[in-house]
């Protein structure tokens, strides 16, 4: 029966998460055949490719939720992952800043936050912010100290090498037949039919149409937001990371200042609709995509429930001089002309029925198959635990008579 299948977990997805998944299966369970499809030509090429790299504390979530536990664990494993095999990172620390009274609350309340989280917090005044950030003004800032900085596109390249796992590149799944007796058949583009015991979705901004091909209801549609970026020209205006304080009603970190490993200054994300799933652009639209985001429910309860954040979004998305005035409320000596357009990303944000964007890692199963159905940020950080939990599941799926 072994020799009828082509490999015993077949993973969908190239992502950080698909990577780290195989990775931990074979570290788990050594001589499972793993074999990984990717529709691109090469590893990482969406949300992990196009983040800021930050090593994220964990500070932000939920005591006792999956982004809690697996950023907070996460962070060290990617610290120690990164020394382990030459990858570039550092871990730089970073500050929230308050920069009106209104956010004074919020602050402290991340600091309660943290402190639960386990995670090391310092409150500063606004000359300590001055002596870490002298061009950064605000009310009040916290220090978080195990935030850092890393390249995740090697740390992508280097779990599929060390995952031993068959890796098919421009491996587009257009069918999955799933028979729970006998396991997984998908086809791809070309053709190709590969076979397998068990299947894992890891495809991330189409991991709910991977579900759905499958013949499991993931109660649940990505709807994706592109984050803008542009890189400062005045690098030296910046010496770290400087996030503000987050707006609880809004599931998104706001404009932040990340001095990257390569040393240039990210600003951004901001976070508007985007046209299709990989829509890095206003002008990349794909009918059938947007058709399908706008026939979901809770598409439109979002729009209603946020819309005045979602035109603030949109109007720094469009106008140059709207994002740098939100970028001076961080950093004043910032003009329009030191800000340069960057690479865009898109996040793979779950969307309830009823509106509700949801707010942790959703990871569901069905007969032979696993699905990871809300991984976006901190999931790079995260993605050595999340790629445990995933392998688990696969390995108990294989198992099962």
């Amino acid at each position: 029966m072994r020799s009828a299948y082509d490999c015993d977990v077949l993973v969908i997805g190239g992502g950080i998460v698909g990577l780290s998944t195989a990775y931990a299966i074979t570290r788990a369970a050594p001589g499972t055949r793993v074999t990984v499809l990717e529709k691109e030509q090469g590893p990482a090429r969406h949300q992990t490719g196009r983040n800021s790299g930050v090593i994220h504390s964990g500070i932000y979530y939920r005591p006792g939720s999956l982004k809690a536990r697996y950023a907070v664990r996460g962070a060290t494993e990617m610290v120690k992952f990164c020394a382990e095999y030459d990858i570039a990172h550092a871990v730089t620390g970073k500050l929230i800043v308050a920069t009106e009274k209104s956010e004074l609350p919020r602050l402290h309340g991340l600091v309660q936050r943290g402190r639960e989280n386990g995670i090391p917090v310092r409150e500063l005044g606004p000359a300590q912010l001055a002596e870490h950030e002298p061009e950064v003004r605000g009310l009040a800032a916290i220090h978080v100290g195990s935030t850092g900085v890393c390249d995740y596109v090697a740390v992508a390249r280097r779990l599929a090498e060390a995952s031993g796992a068959e890796i098919r590149y421009g491996a587009d799944v257009v069918r999955v037949d799933r028979r729970p007796a006998l396991g997984v058949a998908v086809r791809t583009t070309d053709g190709t039919i590969v076979r397998g015991r068990v299947l894992v979705n890891c495809a991330g901004l189409h991991c709910d149409e991977v579900a759905r091909l499958t013949g499991d209801d993931p109660g649940m549609r990505i709807v994706p937001f592109r984050g803008e970026y542009y890189t400062l020209a005045r690098s030296e205006l910046v010496r770290g990371l400087v996030y503000p304080v987050p707006d609880p009603a809004f599931p998104f970190l706001g404009v932040h200042l990340t001095r990257g490993i390569d040393g240039g200054v990210h600003i951004g994300p901001n976070a508007v609709p985007a046209l299709a799933r990989e829509g890095y652009g206003w002008r990349v639209v794909r009918p059938r995509e947007l058709g399908a985001t706008l026939a979901w429910p809770g598409s439109w309860r979002i729009a209603r429930r946020h819309w005045r954040q979602g035109a603030g979004e949109v109007r720094r998305s469009v106008s140059k001089a709207a994002f740098t005035e939100a970028v001076r409320r961080l950093l004043p000596a910032v003009t329009p002309r030191d800000l340069r357009p960057a690479a865009a990303g898109v996040r793979a944000q779950a969307v309830l029925r009823d509106g509700t964007l949801v707010d942790d890692f959703l990871i569901k199963e069905g007969p032979r198959a696993v699905h990871v159905l809300n991984a976006p940020s901190p999931a790079a950080t995260a993605s050595l635990p999340i790629g445990r939990e995933v392998a688990r599941r696969a390995l108990a799926a294989l198992a099962s008579p």
